[in-house]
């Protein structure tokens, strides 16, 4: 027999859903079977599969062992492909949500090249510091709640409760967190406000075009955009994603005629060389450096108006100071 008390990220999911996760192996008719033939009991009741479970719930599973391992699989272990990080990578954590400055070259979410990911290190350093068990990998998995792409530093905001996820889902939809990025671009942007355009995504090709009037099949964007430095030759902007869309930044300011440094999708070519070359830049100057909650209350009031940020990496800094440009006050 083997027994599990239901956490406080199990509290609220059905009883089924929550049993389908421990016995990932299990078809469902096998799962219905056994609670109708009290081979699996709730709280030492008989039950159906739709209750809802709350924290402290007993559920006892009465198999032998060799049919529960093969129902429940091995426990999870630590992604192989997961980046492995330290204290030193992360901004802020509590109990719910941790939100973690990503190098460049991790992607957000495991890819099919199998380079290294947010979302398996995540796991690896919340197991290394005992904030989740294997057991518990079994029903609940936290996770990176937005993306940024592979070769784009700063913040990622990551649910590590049930309640943590469900939260930063929320805020991210109703677009009640502000994210803004720094970037350097070629030129003396003199644009600075919100702007506006239409963009597409190709998936064939992961690009996506920008153009200034509606069209069929592009979709409406908006970027703010604050000069913080420029000189002839580049401009250190501030830029807020008020619309999400993918390679937005990247591709609103190509189309503006500023493309950002190091960019090898919507850059400029000879522009990428040379800082190649002459400070080792092998990816777009683009940086999550902050983000900001919205007023919110309950058990999140703590993060309620308040703003994170996550320092440069030390190569896009040292390319700062290289221009001729000092170091904004953030």
């Amino acid at each position: 027999m083997k027994e599990h008390a239901a956490g406080p990220n199990e509290a609220g999911q059905r009883l089924d859903k929550y049993l389908k996760k421990v016995l990932k192996n299990a078809p469902d008719s096998f799962i219905y079977r056994m609670l109708r033939k009290k081979n699996i009991t709730l709280n030492g009741k008989k039950a159906s599969g739709n209750e809802k479970l709350a924290a402290g719930d007993s559920v006892k599973i009465f198999f032998s062992d060799e049919t529960y391992l093969k129902m429940a699989g091995s426990s999870a272990d630590p992604p192989v492909s997961g980046w492995t990080f330290g204290r030193e990578a992360v901004v802020y954590e509590d109990d719910d949500i941790l939100l973690v400055n990503k190098p460049a070259g991790v992607l957000s979410q495991p890819g099919g090249d199998d380079g290294p990911d947010l979302a398996g290190g995540l796991i690896r350093y919340l197991l290394g510091n005992g904030k989740i068990s294997p057991d518990e990998l079994r029903s609940f998995k936290p996770a990176p709640m937005n993306r940024l792409d592979r070769n784009t530093t700063g913040i990622v905001l990551c649910g590590i409760s049930l309640a943590g996820e469900q939260f930063l889902a929320e805020v991210i939809r109703e677009r009640r967190i502000r994210k803004e990025y720094l970037t350097l671009v070629k030129g003396d942007f003199r644009q600075e406000g919100v702007r506006s355009a239409f963009l597409k995504k190709d998936g064939r090709k992961n690009l996506v075009h920008v153009r200034a009037d509606a069209a069929e099949g592009y979709l409406p964007i908006r970027t703010g955009f604050t000069v913080l430095e420029r000189n002839r030759d580049f401009t250190l902007l501030r830029a807020e994603l008020i619309t999400g869309r993918p390679h937005q930044i990247r591709a609103h300011l190509a189309f503006l005629g500023f493309p950002v440094a190091g960019d090898g999708k919507y850059g400029d070519p000879a522009l990428n060389r040379m800082l190649s070359e002459r400070y080792g830049l092998k990816a777009q100057f683009l940086h999550a450096e902050r983000i900001t909650f919205s007023e919110t209350d309950g058990r999140f009031a703590g993060l309620s108006g308040r703003t994170f940020t996550a320092p440069l990496p030390q190569k896009t800094d040292n390319i700062l100071k290289g221009i001729g440009f000092g170091q904004e006050e953030k």
